[in-house]
C-alpha cells in the first residue's frame, strides 16, 4: 500500500517533487502547470495491489499531463488501464484522434505503453481512479491490446454497464472481493470486450460478463433496497437480461437473489434500529422494503437470534 500527500510539503516545492519523484519516475508521465500557479498546487495518491493488479485513487490540483515515447521507455508496463474520470473533465490527445472529450463518469481504456497528452478544462482539480493490469498471454486469449490507444468508451457501448460494475467493486470496495486475481482477469476481458478485441462467445468472456453482471445486480439492490417493488424482473429489465440469467448470477454464491436482497434488507434495517431510535420499529421495517411485519420479525430473530426491539436495546447499552 502506498500513501502520499503534498500537505507536508512546504508549497513551493509540492509540485516539483510531485512532477519528479511522482509523475516522471513513478507514474512514467510528464507533467505541466504554469509557474505562477505552483505554490497552490495540492495533491494525493494513494495505490493497493488486488489480485496482481494495481489500484489507485488520485485526486490533485488541474495540470496538463502527457505520456510521451520518452516517457513510455523510461517506465514501461506493458499493461492493461481502466480509468474513471470521476471529477474534472478534460481533452485528449492521442497518435489516432485528437480532441476527445472526457466527461465527468467516463471509463478509459488503454494499453499503459501508447501516448497521449491530457489537458483540462476547468482549473478546479480533479479526482481519477485508475486499475492497472499487467498483460500476459494467459490473459489476452490471443486478443491484441499493443494498440490500445486511451479511448473513452461510449455510455451506450455494449458490456459497459458489467465492465464499470466490476471496476467499481474492485476499486471501491477490494477487500470485500474473495478471488480477487479472477475477478481482475474478468475485468480485463470485460475492457477487451468492450473494447471489441475479444468475442463475447468464448468462454472466458462468459464468465467475465457473469461476474460483471453481478455485480451491477447488486448495485441495483443496494441502490433501490428499500423499494418493496424490487424484483428479479425488475433487475432484469434494468441489465437487459433474461429473468433466468438474473438467478443463474445469483447460483455461485450460495445465497438466491431474495436471500440476498433479504440480507441486504435486514443490515439496513439493524443499522437503522441503532441510529434512529426516534423511529418504530415498525417504521423501519416498511422503510426498508419489507411488507409484512411478521415477515420481518421471522428473519430478523432468524438472522440475528434476536427480535428488532432487543437489537435495539443493546445497541443502546452499547452492546
Amino acid at each position: 500500500m502506498l500513501n502520499f500527500s503534498t500537505d507536508d510539503i512546504h508549497p513551493r516545492d509540492r509540485f516539483d517533487h510531485w512532477c519528479e519523484v511522482r509523475g516522471r519516475h513513478m507514474f512514467g508521465v510528464t507533467i505541466e502547470l504554469p509557474r505562477e500557479r505552483r505554490p497552490d498546487f495540492q495533491g494525493r495518491f494513494h495505490a493497493v495491489p488486488v489480485g496482481g493488479a494495481t489500484v489507485s485513487n488520485m485526486s490533485a490540483s488541474s495540470y496538463q499531463i502527457s505520456r510521451t515515447r520518452a516517457d513510455i521507455a523510461r517506465v514501461a508496463s506493458q499493461s492493461l488501464c481502466i480509468g474513471l474520470q470521476v471529477r474534472g473533465p478534460g481533452l485528449m490527445n492521442t497518435d489516432r484522434a485528437s480532441g476527445l472529450q472526457i466527461r465527468e463518469g467516463d471509463l478509459v481504456v488503454n494499453h499503459s505503453d501508447l501516448p497521449y497528452a491530457g489537458t483540462p478544462v476547468r482549473t478546479d482539480g480533479f479526482d481519477f481512479r485508475m486499475m492497472r493490469i499487467p498483460l500476459t498471454p494467459e490473459l489476452l486469449l490471443g486478443a491484441r491490446a499493443d494498440d490500445l490507444f486511451a479511448e473513452p468508451l461510449d455510455r451506450a457501448a455494449p458490456f459497459l454497464r458489467p465492465l464499470m460494475a466490476q471496476f467499481q467493486a474492485l476499486t471501491q470496495h477490494p477487500a470485500d472481493i474473495p478471488g480477487a486475481e479472477t475477478e481482475v482477469a474478468h475485468a480485463a476481458r470485460l475492457a477487451l470486450l468492450a473494447r471489441g478485441r475479444l468475442a463475447p462467445g468464448l468462454p472466458e468472456s462468459r464468465a467475465a460478463l457473469r461476474s460483471g453482471f453481478l455485480h451491477a445486480a447488486r448495485e441495483i439492490l443496494a441502490r433501490d433496497l428499500r423499494l418493496p417493488e424490487l424484483s428479479p424482473a425488475r433487475v432484469a429489465r434494468e441489465l437487459g437480461i433474461s429473468l433466468r440469467q438474473v438467478h443463474v448470477l445469483f447460483e455461485p454464491t450460495g445465497l438466491s437473489f431474495a436471500r440476498t436482497l433479504t440480507s441486504m434488507r435486514l443490515a439496513d434495517a439493524s443499522r437503522m434500529l441503532a441510529e434512529a431510535p426516534e423511529r418504530s420499529v415498525t417504521d423501519i421495517a416498511y422503510l426498508c422494503g419489507f411488507d409484512s411485519i411478521a415477515t420481518f420479525y421471522r428473519v430478523f430473530r432468524a438472522a440475528y437470534a434476536m427480535t428488532p426491539r432487543d437489537a435495539r436495546a443493546a445497541a443502546a447499552q452499547g452492546g
